[in-house]
This record gives C-alpha cells, sequence and structure tokens, in this order.
C-alpha cells in the first residue's frame, strides 16, 4: 500500500502542480488593464459556475437523489450567505465635493485604485479557496484511479493537469493585479494546486474504510452551493464593474463552455468505476 501511496502522491503532484503553469502564464505577461481583468473575471466566474453546477451539484444529485441533493446544495448556499455577512466587503471614504475632489485629485486616483486591488485580491483568495475545495476529490480519483493500475493513474493525473491549468490563471490573475507580486500570484495558484496531494493523503490514511459516500457526495455538493454563492455574490459584480454587464456574461459563458469541456475529456478518461 505504501508504494501505491508514493506513486498516487506523485501523479497527483504532476495534477496539481499544472496550476503553477496556469500562473505562469500570467506572470510573465503584464499587468492587465481593468477592462482586461474583468473579462478574465467573467471567464473565472464561468469557470467555477460550471465545476459547481456541472461538477460538485450534479454529482450529487445523481448519487442522492434530487431532494437530498439539493439539499446539500442549498445548506452550503446558506452556511457561506451567513459567514458573508460577517467578512468586511473593502470600502472607500467618499470624497466630500468636488472642489475636493479635484484639489486632491491624485490621491484620489489612488484611492480608487487601492479599492479596486482589495476587491481584486478579495476574489482572488475566494477562487483559490474554491478551486482547493474542488481540486481535493480529484486527488482521491488518482489515488482510486493508481490502485487500478498505473496507466489508470498516468491518464487520470494528465487529463487532471490539463484541466488544472486554466484554474491556476483564474486564481493567479486577480492576486497578480492586486498585489503586483508575481511571487504571491503564483505561490496562491500553486498551494490551490497542492489540495491534490492532499486528497491522496487523506482518502489513503485518514478516512476510515467505513466512511459513508452519501455523506461525501452531500459534503461536495455543499462546496458547490459555497463556490456558487461566491462566484455570483463577489466574482461576477467585479466582471460587471470593470468590464461592462454584455462583455462580463459573453466570458462567463466562454468560461463555462471551457470547463465544462475539461470536465467532459476528463470524465471519458476515468474508469468506470471511478467519478469526480
Amino acid at each position: 500500500m505504501d508504494s501505491q501511496v508514493k506513486v498516487a502522491l506523485a501523479l497527483s503532484l504532476v495534477g496539481g502542480l499544472s496550476t503553477s503553469l496556469g500562473a505562469l502564464f500570467v506572470i510573465i505577461n503584464p499587468a492587465p488593464n481593468l477592462k482586461m481583468l474583468g473579462l478574465l473575471q467573467g471567464f473565472a466566474a464561468g469557470l467555477m459556475l460550471s465545476i459547481s453546477f456541472f461538477d460538485l451539484a450534479h454529482n450529487a444529485l445523481n448519487a442522492l437523489g434530487f431532494l437530498k441533493g439539493n439539499l446539500w446544495f442549498f445548506a452550503g448556499v446558506i452556511f457561506f450567505a451567513v459567514i458573508a455577512n460577517f467578512i468586511p466587503e473593502p470600502t472607500l471614504a467618499p470624497t466630500s465635493n468636488g472642489k475636493s475632489r479635484k484639489k486632491n485629485g491624485d490621491d484620489g486616483d489612488k484611492d480608487v485604485m487601492k479599492k479596486h486591488r482589495r476587491q481584486v485580491l478579495y476574489s482572488g483568495i475566494i477562487t483559490a479557496i474554491g478551486i482547493s475545495l474542488h481540486n481535493f476529490p480529484e486527488g482521491m480519483a488518482v489515488f482510486l484511479g493508481s490502485l487500478k493500475g498505473l496507466r489508470v493513474g498516468i491518464n487520470l493525473a494528465l487529463a487532471i493537469a490539463l484541466h488544472n491549468i486554466p484554474e491556476g490563471v483564474a486564481v493567479a490573475l486577480p492576486v497578480y493585479f492586486a498585489t503586483q507580486s508575481k511571487w504571491q500570484a503564483f505561490k496562491l495558484a500553486t498551494l490551490s494546486g497542492f489540495a491534490e496531494p492532499l486528497g491522496v493523503i487523506i482518502v489513503a490514511y485518514l478516512f476510515p474504510s467505513s466512511l459513508s459516500p452519501e455523506v461525501l457526495e452531500g459534503l461536495l455538493g455543499s462546496v458547490g452551493g459555497v463556490m456558487a454563492f461566491l462566484t455570483l455574490h463577489e466574482m461576477l459584480p467585479l466582471a460587471f464593474d470593470y468590464a461592462g454587464q454584455k462583455q462580463s456574461v459573453k466570458a462567463v459563458f466562454f468560461g463555462m463552455a471551457f470547463m465544462s469541456a475539461s470536465l467532459y475529456f476528463l470524465s471519458i478518461s476515468l474508469p468506470e468505476e471511478i467519478s469526480l
């Protein structure tokens, strides 16, 4: 078993570290302007919504039935809606009048940009958390696949690696814009990918063999609810602010289509006994 765990860990690292490759695509390019950032925020929102509805919630509905699957999903929505009330929003002290705005024009512009950066950083952290939670069961799948054979494990790890590259972009881009730090963007994207080897460790050593599949599917369905709420509450408004409603909606659907295609190719690479 130990050798199988080591193989699964190595394979999951291949998949997980592909988020770092996505981050590299971001940090080797100049920091985007606000409109481009808004479009990419819309694209990232599409990725997150597709994962939430077409992957996590879909699997929960199939495994638990319509009623239980929805209850778990909306439990996640309600849970994070309550949590969000206690999370302070980035705020900007209003300027008192037009004269003071002209007098302190440069300072006002700096304050507005600071607000933009705080909002975008918050969005990037949310994206990193959501994608980490999504990557966790992928690590479990790599472990289970590697138990069936090295070929299955390798094919699955490569499929997940390709699937995770745009996720690394979605995490690194807002962090790079907000902090102007290539290292911070690369680090957070890489850490979100480490959820995959963590999934291997958890399923191999910590989860009891009698863990209820129903509870696991329900928890993943709740994660889908959390991701859907955060995407609609935080990421989509930012995309609208920066790129406009029409262009952002197009970017959202492009992101959804991209991730749906990725999920499809990932699913056909899995053996029948394993699903994400």
